[in-house]
């Protein structure tokens, strides 16, 4: 048995109980977020079993931190960025401002310090970037202006939140009630940390636009995928790690803007493509790790200071976003969606309970209480995204679109061709001439924006959600066409086409006959394979060259 095996063991186990509960989560019809969080506490510290290490948990879950900004700031473009700073930027300011009163106000009547009460109060301001993208991208709204909204009002919230981690060792002495205020003090590192972070900024958007996508199109040209590939994660990683060493810049927003600047090269689809699975993977740890962090027994301990810890975030919190985005008038779509992306905590929060710890500015239990506030409010957003709709009639919203085109599209007795590339444009051209009309899902933003040029109906998203389904009306459709070659994909398109549409008849495409198997028992009217429809072709034409 080899030594020094936590890496692999925190791997290993963190991934193999979090697809478990996962599952277990799914299968209860709750989101598979759960799950994840409770394998993190099953191999947390404080429940008996086997231990994982923490610390390394903690720095896996990073670098999943890590791919989703990138991956977020691949799809955001400057202009996106500079389109939303009027609310972005004050809205972020003044709801961290509200978010911290009312944590003084509860830390008050609690009878905790002012000092206690900041630190509190600030780990309660700032929302997780893992679950916001996460819910964004489950609802298919990251690119829309909502969507928008919130990453840009997330890239604020990083900078407000590097600041006070900068000032909060400068103020220890005086929040602690000893010592005095060292004004000079404050302003140099004040001045230090605006500084580095303009410098960055600055390398990135100058120095950075140019040289990544030029580093990427170089090795495109190589034709080696691995290459690609180790480009993409270098990038990400290479930078978000310099851009934190270096800057003192959080790794999230090196990240967020390495992928800006990767947006620039024609290769991003594909860098975005690469960096998925790792993704994927690493955001999970991010979860397990949250779930390894939290002591139950706070729950039986302070149950009435859980429950109002838990009200600021999700209630506190998402009323303060909802009113500020109205006072700026955007519709309650918009401020709804916004509001309830920020209706939970993470990253940032554990790191400012650390910090508080360390400074005695924070007891064990109000690091307790405020990692029982992240587990509560990670676990109940997604049910706060489901209530949208009833919101939305309940205030009397117009329920004015959030992006171009979210409502169905008006078809009856369409083609419906899920996937737009090489096979999926042969079979556009082959149904062109015929009388009923075709719509296409394509996940590719750009091929998507292409085919509205064209004149097709056309609904972006991933078509292996029930939601992207319905915008094309694949209920009312009289035939669906499946050309995307991810096997996976396929296979789960196949499962939520069936359940909208039972009679439709459904043409679907794979390398392999296990997955044809699998798609002609969930219900495929035909399911064409690859390799066995070129060698029929392949026979015919060479029993007609004999002939």
């Amino acid at each position: 048995m080899p030594h020094h095996t936590e890496l692999i063991a925190a791997l290993a186990i963190g991934l193999t109980l979090a697809f478990f509960g996962g599952l277990l989560a799914t299968r209860l019809r709750l989101p598979p977020l759960v799950g994840y969080l409770l394998a993190g506490i099953a191999v947390g510290p404080f429940t008996p079993g086997f231990v994982a290490d923490a610390h390394i948990a903690a720095q896996l879950s990073e670098i999943g931190v890590i791919l989703l900004m990138f991956g977020v700031g691949l799809h955001f473009s400057i202009q996106d960025l500079l389109a939303v700073r009027r609310i972005a930027i004050p809205g972020a300011i003044v709801q961290i401002v509200v978010a911290t009163l009312l944590g003084l106000g509860a830390a008050h009547l609690w009878g905790w310090p002012p000092g206690q009460g900041l630190v509190f109060g600030l780990a309660l301001s700032v929302a997780s970037t893992v679950v916001l993208l996460r819910a964004l991208e489950e609802r298919g709204t990251l690119s829309t202006p909502s969507g928008q909204i919130a990453v840009g009002w997330l890239v604020v919230e990083d900078l407000v939140m590097v600041l006070a981690l900068v000032l909060l060792p400068a103020l220890a002495p005086l929040l602690q009630g000893g010592g005095t205020l060292d004004v000079s003090e404050i302003a140099l590192s004040l001045g230090v940390t605006l500084g580095k972070v303009a410098l960055f900024v600055a390398l990135m958007m100058i120095a950075g636009r140019r040289f990544v996508p030029w580093l990427l199109t170089r090795v495109a040209r190589l034709g080696s995928r691995e290459l690609f590939t180790l480009a993409v994660l270098g990038t990400a990683l290479g930078i978000a790690y310099g851009a934190g060493v270096l800057f003192d810049v959080s790794f999230a927003l090196g990240a967020f803007l390495a992928g800006v600047v990767a947006s620039e090269s024609k290769f991003s689809q594909q860098a975005a493509e690469d960096a998925l699975p790792f993704q994927d993977a690493f955001a999970v740890l991010f979860f397990v790790a949250v779930g390894m962090l939290f002591n139950p027994a706070v729950l039986l301990d302070a149950p009435l200071l859980v429950i109002g810890t838990a009200l600021i975030i999700m209630v506190g919190k998402t009323v303060a976003a909802f009113l500020i985005v109205r006072a700026l008038r955007y519709p309650a779509a918009t401020a709804l969606t916004v509001a309830f992306s920020l209706a939970q905590i993470g990253e940032f929060s554990f790191i400012l309970a650390t910090l508080g710890r360390d400074l005695n500015l924070l007891t064990a239990q109000g690091q307790n209480l405020i990692l029982a506030g992240a587990i509560i409010s990670i676990t109940l957003n997604p049910f706060l995204f489901r209530a949208i709709p009833t919101l939305q009639r309940w205030l009397g919203a117009d329920g004015t679109p959030d992006t171009p085109g979210p409502q169905p599209l008006p078809l009856r007795g369409h083609a419906l061709l899920i996937g737009y590339g090489r096979v999926g444009q042969l079979t556009a051209q082959a149904l062109a001439g015929q009388p009923a009309a075709l719509a296409v899902i394509e996940q590719d933003e750009s091929r998507a924006e292409l085919l509205r040029h064209q004149g097709l109906p056309v609904v972006q998203g991933d078509a292996s959600r029930p939601e992207t389904l319905r915008l094309a009306a694949a209920e009312h459709a009289s035939v669906v066409v499946i050309a995307t070659p991810d096997a996976i994909q396929t296979t789960l398109i196949m499962e939520q086409v069936r359940a909208l549409n039972p009679d439709v008849h459904v043409i679907a495409r794979t390398h392999d006959e296990h997955t044809r198997d699998a798609l002609s028992e969930l219900g495929a009217s035909e399911v064409l394979y690859g390799e066995h429809q070129l060698g029929l072709a392949m026979g015919e034409r060479a029993r007609a060259a004999l002939t």
